[in-house]
C-alpha cells in the first residue's frame, strides 16, 4: 500500500504549458506516472505532450476523472489554483511553487479546509510512491520501492534520505516533501500519521529544520500513538545565526525552541532515533531496522 499518489492515480499539472510544467510534466510522464492532462487557461482545446490541455480544473476532472492536480502555476495565482483544484474536486493537490504572498495562503487554507481534499506544500518537492508514481520535481532514479517512508521539510535532504536508504539494501514506500514555507497544507505529524498507518512502511525518516512547532509536535504524538514504528529524525540548520531566514521561508528562529538544538531534545525525549548529520540517515535506519 503507497499514500497519497499511486499508479491509479491520475494526475493533472495545472500551469501544464509553461517552461516548468513543461518538463517536469514529462520527467513524470516518462517516469511512468499517469499523467492524464492538463490546465492553462485560454488554451483549452490544444494538445500537449500528447495530452489533452482544459482551460479550467473542472473541465478536466469533468473530462479525464482527475483526482491528483500538481501545480506549477507562478506566485501570484497560485494561491487561486489551489482554491480552484479544491473546488473541482481534487483529492491531492500538490503545490510546487515557491514565494506565495502568506497572505494568499491565508485565504487558500481557510478555502480549502472544510473540502474533501488534501494539500501538500507549497514550496516542496512533491510526493512519490517509487515504481508507482512521482508527482514532483524529484529525480526519480533515486528512490527505489521498500520500506522505509519520509517526511521532510527539504527537498534536497529528501532525495539525500532516499538515496542512503537505497544504499543500504533497502527501499521507499512514499517519500513526502511537505515543504519549507510558514504555511503550508499537511504537518509534518499527519504526513507522519500517514506513513504510521500505511501497512508496508516500517520504518519512517522524518527530516525537520529550525523554525516553528512542526517537528516537535509530530514527536509528541509519535510517543503518545505508542512509538508504532522506529522512526530516524534529523534537525537541518544546527549553525544557523538567530533570527535569519535561512533558504525556506519557515525556518526562521523565533524563540529558543525552535533551534535545531532545542528540536533535537524533544524529539530524543520522544524516542525518535536522531542522527547529528544527513551522512548518517541511511545507516541508523539499517541498524534500527536490523535491531
Amino acid at each position: 500500500m503507497s499514500v497519497l499518489v499511486n499508479k491509479d492515480s491520475k494526475v493533472i499539472v495545472q500551469g501544464f504549458t509553461g517552461s516548468e510544467g513543461t518538463f517536469h510534466a514529462e520527467q513524470m510522464i516518462e517516469y511512468g506516472t499517469n499523467v492524464v492532462g492538463g490546465v492553462t487557461p485560454g488554451k483549452g482545446g490544444q494538445k500537449h505532450l500528447d495530452k489533452p490541455v482544459f482551460n479550467t480544473v473542472s473541465d478536466a476532472v469533468e473530462q479525464t476523472g482527475a483526482d491528483v492536480s500538481i501545480i506549477f502555476v507562478p506566485p501570484a495565482f497560485a494561491a487561486d489554483a489551489i482554491m480552484e483544484a479544491a473546488d473541482a474536486g481534487i483529492k491531492v493537490i500538490i503545490t510546487i511553487t515557491e514565494g506565495i504572498p502568506v497572505a494568499d495562503m491565508v485565504k487558500a487554507s481557510d478555502y480549502i479546509k472544510d473540502r474533501d481534499c488534501r494539500l501538500i506544500g507549497p514550496n516542496c518537492p512533491g510526493v512519490i510512491t517509487p515504481g508507482e508514481a512521482k508527482v514532483g520535481i524529484m529525480p526519480g532514479f533515486v528512490f527505489k520501492k521498500g520500506k522505509v517512508g519520509i517526511v521532510s521539510k527539504s527537498g534536497t535532504l529528501t532525495y539525500e534520505a532516499a538515496d542512503q536508504v537505497v544504499k543500504q539494501g533497502l527501499g521507499i514506500t512514499t517519500a513526502i516533501g511537505i515543504g519549507g514555507d510558514p504555511i503550508i497544507g499537511t504537518t509534518t505529524k499527519e504526513a507522519v500519521e500517514l506513513l504510521m498507518n500505511d501497512d508496508e512502511t516500517e520504518c519512517i525518516v522524518m527530516i525537520g529544520e529550525i523554525g516553528g512547532q512542526l517537528e516537535a509536535d509530530a514527536a509528541q504524538w509519535i510517543k503518545a500513538n505508542g512509538n508504532k514504528k522506529p522512526v530516524v529524525g534529523f534537525i537541518a540548520g544546527e549553525t544557523a545565526p538567530a533570527g535569519r531566514t535561512m533558504g525556506h521561508a519557515g525556518a526562521i528562529v523565533g524563540g529558543s525552541e525552535d533551534t535545531a538544538q532545542a528540536k533535537k531534545k524533544i524529539l530524543k525525549e520522544n524516542g525518535i532515533h536522531v542522527v547529528d548529520s544527513p551522512a548518517e540517515i541511511g545507516m541508523k535506519v539499517a541498524e534500527v531496522l536490523n535491531s
